[in-house]
């Protein structure tokens, strides 16, 4: 006689099915918090639950650990550039527990709905940190910015230091790829931290309710782990130059990291 199925198990059925298919490809959809005006209640809510997300998941160490390598004291003034920077939080929580550390940096906060206070640009200038807010669109920026003289030139003056903390999920196909290939024309090195699409992120996110985040953040939240990355996937969309050194895979607790530096010119007395 054949078991009997019901609801139970009919969802778990549909859960498995789900995780298969999210493990296979990313699926991006619109989050709800880039719909609201920056002034709604539920926007300033769910950009303070960010707040406490980024500090759960570890995203400023996550980011100091990619960077220091690459701000060693006395290297000389860096330029940065965080895209999608919000309200420039993260960074400046970095810019506080560096301030002593790294060499002078000049930091640009590009977003397309920037919500940067002024109190927010004097702690950085506390920090030591000169930092500029560009209201921009991404391609717009890289557009101008993907100049042939600093793709040359990886050492020059004005080739920045890329971040993207939970950017690059919310973009798909032609569009990611025009991202990836404008931060590798005109950086020096790009630093990523996105969400990790896994079963374990999918549970934690279904879970943001605990912590008292509103409902835009918790339907975001989902929505970010389903366009989240695993493996190599954004090493696959970099371009294949041997002038790049790639590092991808899982940090912390539900985060995806890609680093990209660009290899340091060669001396002129080093042998071929």
């Amino acid at each position: 006689m054949a078991a009997q199925t019901g609801p139970a198990d009919a969802d778990e059925h549909r859960l498995h099915a789900d995780v298969a298919i999210m493990m296979a490809q990313r699926q991006v959809v619109p989050e709800l918090l880039d719909s609201l005006p920056v002034d709604d209640p539920l926007a300033i809510g769910s950009r303070a639950d960010l707040r406490r997300i980024n500090l759960i998941m570890g995203a400023e160490s996550l980011l100091i650990r990619a960077l220091d390598p690459l701000l060693r004291e006395g290297s000389g003034p860096v330029r940065m550039v965080e895209l999608g920077a919000g309200d420039g939080s993260l960074l400046l929580r970095v810019a506080q527990r560096r301030a002593n550390d790294w060499p002078q940096v000049g930091l640009e906060l590009l977003d397309l709905h920037p919500v940067v206070s002024d109190d927010t640009l004097q702690r950085y200038r506390r920090a030591g940190w000169e930092c500029e807010v560009l209201h921009a669109d991404v391609f717009d920026w890289l557009a101008r910015d993907a100049m042939p003289s600093t793709s040359q030139r990886p050492d020059a003056v004005d080739a920045p230091i890329i971040i993207a903390n939970l950017f690059l999920h919310h973009f798909e196909g032609e569009r990611l790829a025009a991202i990836v290939a404008g931060m590798a024309a005109c950086a020096r090195a790009v630093v990523c931290i996105e969400p990790r699409r896994s079963p374990g992120a999918l549970v934690g996110s279904h879970l943001l309710g605990a912590i008292g985040c509103n409902r835009v953040t918790r339907h975001d939240a989902v929505v970010s782990v389903r366009a989240g990355f695993r493996g190599s996937e954004l090493s696959a969309l970099w371009p294949q130059d041997d002038r790049w050194r790639l590092d991808e895979g899982n940090a912390g607790l539900f985060s995806h990291r890609f680093v990209a530096v660009r290899a340091e010119p060669r001396s002129k007395g080093a042998s071929a």
